[in-house]
């Protein structure tokens, strides 16, 4: 085979690799969307309680990212990849044995460790590509999010069938037959390769660190907390919202979820696609600007209205059916489908370097979202009593990130052309006035007359 062919084959084996095995790591990330409703039944757990068992799996997916996109850097994503499923596939299976909230609240966070995947597999699959292909290439890797729309199918009838011990099983049992069949079938990458042949040693820790000083990447950082982390904290709370707040049956539930997690997931490709061919900070003004009006119209609650008629009190309520909703989820899950890729399409092109560390950060921070906000959620309900209440902290959010992203580049466009600071719209104001069409243009003297004058 020639070399050419054998590196591209080993890019499309690295590419599909990594989409699928981040698949089955996200499906088991989130699989306490699912089963936590039976164990928050079996156990009596209160929403803040229900919210916390949800969100911890996140706590660790999350925290361990930075250090396994630094190792990534380091050893090569295809050893760090498979040691990950392996030791999330074991924990998968160890939760059964959990009996006490305690107890489920330490399995869970041995779960997390599936989370942290994510890192490994965006260090990994960039090195294959280059940077103009880098966009669509991760915004594929990123569909893998798409596992959390196959719990939500699945789980659930896998529940009924063999109870939430069941789909425990299954999903260890998944997890660790990808870890086998991703390590036989992928290469080792590029860069990893050249380094061994060169015998060049690993960038320390500590190097790979410095990026994290520029304000850039912690303000990358809070836009993926809302384009993912509030992602994954809806997709671990709508089950319970639907439930509550419609009434809903957990089948039910899971598949209107689902509505949300798919374009979340799929669009993400779109999203990539779009960041290469538009820019990043196009598609991350339009899913910072739909996001907030979506947010807006879904954190309205319902209100009953008595307005005093003519002939007698007037009383009407104003409330969002189960269609309207599951529609602007849907809308909601496709625009931060894009903005997660958009993240990440700035990431290798600001620090191509280090990828694997900025992309830690970044990845850690949203996924922190994932574990904080369906807390607050839970604590919102029990201190509010308004459903809604999860989508009027999300609109706050959204609103903070486009104000800071819209003057940072503000400030950065004004850096680069300090014109524009003096440029307006408005003619009146302007220190020399425009020349009408048609008018011939008024001869300026020269230095010498002026000095004369």
């Amino acid at each position: 085979m020639q070399p050419h062919a054998t590196a591209i084959d080993g890019r499309n084996r690295a590419l599909w690799g990594s989409t699928f095995a981040f698949t089955v790591c996200f499906a088991v990330w989130t699989i306490f969307s699912i089963i936590g409703i039976q164990i928050k039944k079996d156990l009596g757990l209160s929403d803040t309680q229900f919210g916390l068992l949800a969100a911890t799996p996140i706590l660790t997916g999350s925290i361990i990212r930075l250090f396994l996109g630094v190792w990534t850097e380091q050893y090569g994503g295809r050893i760090v990849f498979s040691l990950v499923m392996l030791a999330g596939a074991v924990a998968t299976w160890m939760l059964t044995y959990a009996t006490t909230y305690p107890q489920f609240l330490m399995a869970a966070l041995a779960v997390g460790i599936a989370g942290g995947s994510f890192a490994v597999g965006i260090a990994y699959v960039s090195k294959w590509f280059p940077p103009e292909k880098q966009g669509t290439a991760l915004g594929i890797f990123g569909a893998g999010n798409i596992g959390s729309a196959v719990t939500k199918l699945l789980a659930p009838m896998v529940m009924v069938a063999y109870g939430w011990h069941g789909v425990a099983r299954f999903w260890a049992v998944g997890l660790a037959v990808t870890a086998v069949l991703f390590f036989l079938f992928t290469r080792d990458d590029p860069g990893l390769a050249r380094r061994r042949a060169e015998g060049v040693k690993p960038v320390p820790f500590a190097v790979q660190m410095r990026p994290l000083r520029n304000l850039q990447v912690w303000r990358f950082s809070l836009y993926y907390f809302f384009v993912f982390g509030a992602f994954v904290a809806l997709a671990l709370w709508l089950p319970r919202y639907l439930t509550g707040a419609y009434g809903l049956d957990v089948k039910t539930a899971g598949l209107i979820a689902a509505c949300y997690s798919i374009p979340a997931s799929l669009f993400r490709v779109v999203g990539g696609w779009l960041s290469d061919r538009i820019g990043a900070r196009r598609v991350m003004y339009w899913t910072f600007g739909v996001s907030a009006i979506c947010t807006f119209l879904l954190s309205y609650p319902s209100t009953t209205y008595v307005v005093d008629g003519i002939q007698g009190p007037i009383e009407f309520r104003l409330a969002m059916g189960v269609v309207p909703f599951t529609v602007l989820v849907f809308v909601l899950g496709f625009f931060m489908s894009l903005g997660k890729a958009a993240v990440y399409k700035h990431i290798p092109v600001y620090y191509p370097d280090n990828v694997g560390a900025v992309g830690g950060v970044v990845g850690m921070i949203g996924g922190l979202g994932g574990f904080i906000l369906p807390i607050v959620f839970g604590a919102m309900n029990d201190a509010i009593g308004v459903w809604t209440s999860c989508f009027m902290l999300l609109f706050v959010l959204v609103s903070t990130a486009l104000a800071w992203m819209h003057f940072a580049i503000r400030r950065m466009d004004v850096a680069r052309h300090p014109q524009l600071v003096r440029d307006t719209d408005l003619p009146e104001i302007m220190p020399h006035p425009l020349p009408q069409p048609g008018a011939q243009p008024v001869p300026q003297a020269s230095p010498a007359a002026t000095a004369k004058g």
